[in-house]
């Protein structure tokens, strides 16, 4: 299998300089363990490595978590250390008695703001990373970059990224962001899915909600993806898969949790008071999505009745990645209101608010951004805003209003 480089390497090695403990989540099969024994093999000391996915180590963690950190003592990889919270009040005790810069890489296949027992157990003392799947920069090469409408950044990026035409980014999103599928480990992509979703997904549903219905959760995760880039709609979702309102909210927490899926939020403010309230629903792997939804070909999914759905989640998935990959948490919303008045997504940062409107089109109309005046209203300045579409080349309406092909993300 080829090993594809992470934009998260050079982040980890930085942070492992300074903190004792580096706690890096995100979902199973996203490459976490991969990336972070092929940093352990060059770091040349020794780094041992463990795996909390085997049962006898796991009951060891749980049960005499002092005698587990005596048997693998630091510098060490811990794997899927959200089996056992019990270890990390002991971890907290050798980094206060050590100090070892670097003593404790750790890994989990839950997102560490929904994870329990860690944050009140290593605050202060943990380096907190995320790693979602491969993102397009990575498969291709290019340098990691935080998506900014920043336009000299954008207009110098643009001489050095290759222009991808339209079936070939469908082709990219269809085929998905899975290493184990890019890599060439597992060609037959329906197998892969459908092993990654009976393998992992369910196994660690069970393990987060006690039980499963296996055939209901696969309608509903498939009725989920069905409603990628749309409002969260738990009644729907529960009307499709047979089950109570109840447990349609706790699924999708789980899925969440699990970094399937992530909800972008409506921006609001004191002043935007008749926002709505309700979250949107992404996936972080299209190819997931395209796998549930049963689109049987780029060129099927391309044309398809799903198409500006699909293609939105790819470009706010890709978005979210380019802030995780640089360590960076990303202040990414959407905008909507009473009115109907809709913004697909919206950058804050330095006191700005940059509006993004996505779309399937090669030659976008001005009229597009018109919408981005709503934002005026807010106490925080309307910064740079762009049209992320199909364009074979960066350009713009105006100064203040970019077009942004997609394969820059």
């Amino acid at each position: 299998m080829e090993y594809i480089s992470r934009h998260l390497e050079s982040r980890i090695l930085e942070l492992s300089k300074s903190f004792s403990a580096i706690l890096l989540t995100g979902p199973r099969q996203a490459g976490k363990t991969t990336m972070l024994r092929s940093l352990a093999d060059k770091e040349g000391i020794g780094r041992k490595y463990v795996t909390l996915d085997d049962l006898s180590e796991r009951d060891m963690a749980k049960n005499d978590p002092a005698m587990f950190l005596q048997l693998h003592r630091p510098p060490v990889l811990i794997d899927e250390v959200q089996f056992a919270p019990e270890l990390f009040a002991y971890i907290k005790i050798h980094i206060d008695e050590h100090h070892g810069p670097g003593d404790f890489w750790l890994t989990g296949s839950q997102i560490f703001r929904l994870m329990r027992g860690v944050r009140e157990s290593l605050a202060g003392r943990v380096a907190l990373l995320q790693m979602s799947p491969l993102s397009q920069r990575e498969i291709t090469g290019a340098p990691c970059a935080p998506f900014t409408t920043d336009p000299d950044r954008l207009l110098a990026e643009s001489d050095r990224l290759r222009p991808v035409a339209a079936p070939e980014l469908f082709a990219r999103l269809w085929k998905g962001c899975m290493p184990g599928l890019v890599g060439g480990q597992t060609p037959d992509r329906n197998i892969f899915y459908s092993s990654y979703l009976s393998t992992y997904v369910e196994r660690d549903v069970r393990d987060l909600s006690g039980s499963v219905d296996a055939l209901k959760f696969t309608r509903f995760v498939t009725s989920v993806a069905a409603r990628c880039s749309q409002l969260l709609n738990y009644n729907a979702l529960a009307e499709d898969a047979d089950i109570d309102i109840k447990t349609s909210k706790a699924w999708v927490n789980i899925l969440e949790t699990l970094g399937v899926i992530f909800l972008l939020h409506p921006y609001s403010d004191n002043v935007l008071k008749r926002t709505i309230r309700t979250p949107k629903v992404y996936f972080y792997d299209t190819g997931l999505v395209c796998y549930l939804t049963r689109w049987s070909s780029p060129e099927v999914a391309e044309s398809g009745a799903m198409s500006g759905a699909l293609l939105e989640n790819f470009a706010l998935s890709e978005i979210m990645k380019s802030y995780q990959n640089a360590g960076l948490e990303p202040f990414l919303y959407f905008y909507r209101d009473r009115d109907a008045k809709e913004i697909d997504a919206v950058i804050e940062g330095d006191g700005m608010l940059c509006p993004l409107e996505i779309k399937k089109t090669a030659v976008p109309d001005r009229r597009l951004t018109r919408v981005f005046g709503v934002i005026d209203k807010s106490p925080l300045k309307l910064g740079t805003g762009a049209v992320l579409c199909m364009a074979d080349r960066f350009s713009a309406f105006d100064r203040n209003n970019l077009i942004v092909p997609i394969w820059m993300i």
